[in-house]
């Protein structure tokens, strides 16, 4: 079966919060469903790189490399969101490290890193892909408190589009 879909946001075992998956099981499905490549995209860390990496390129996948992080202003820890990076190659992956490692050094709030905004810069995001889909992430906050819409459950506006006028 030749699937064009990956998943470009998986949680591993390492993901030492939220993560069931374990590293051969996803890589043996990834295969069996035809899947090109698959990220592993663990919570605030990279701990699963090098083990996910050796299994997916032995299996004739292609790894994509990635972590969650929260992100937000270091004004309040309550405006901070869950966000995908991504890395698109080398440079994406040193980037994601020093983020990373600064948001454990100078970015925690009661015991969490996050990546201050203030820290992506031109230069910091080079070599990233960032994801901002999630239901209750800044982009969609943005978007309601911009058009005034009301978001319901689904993930779907009820009240607004985007070629509504503010």
């Amino acid at each position: 079966m030749d699937n064009r879909f990956v998943h470009l946001h998986v949680h591993s075992e390492f993901s030492l919060v939220d993560g069931l998956i374990r590293l051969p099981g996803l890589i043996d499905r990834t295969v069996e469903l035809g899947a090109p490549s698959v990220a592993v995209t663990d919570q605030c860390n990279l701990f699963s790189l090098v083990k996910f990496y050796q299994a997916a390129r032995y299996a004739g996948v292609k790894p994509i490399i990635g972590a969650e992080l929260w992100i937000g202003s270091s004004d309040s820890a309550q405006a901070r969101h869950r966000v995908v990076f991504l890395c698109r190659n080398e440079i994406g992956y040193r980037q994601l490290s020093e983020l990373i490692t600064r948001s454990f050094l100078e970015g925690q709030s009661r015991g969490i890193p996050a990546v201050d905004y203030d820290w992506l810069t031109r230069e910091s995001a080079n070599g990233l892909i960032v994801l901002s889909g999630g239901i209750n992430g800044d982009i969609i906050g943005a978007y309601s408190g911009t058009y005034g819409a009301e978001i319901d459950g689904s993930g779907t506006d009820s009240s607004a589009s985007c070629n509504d006028e503010p």
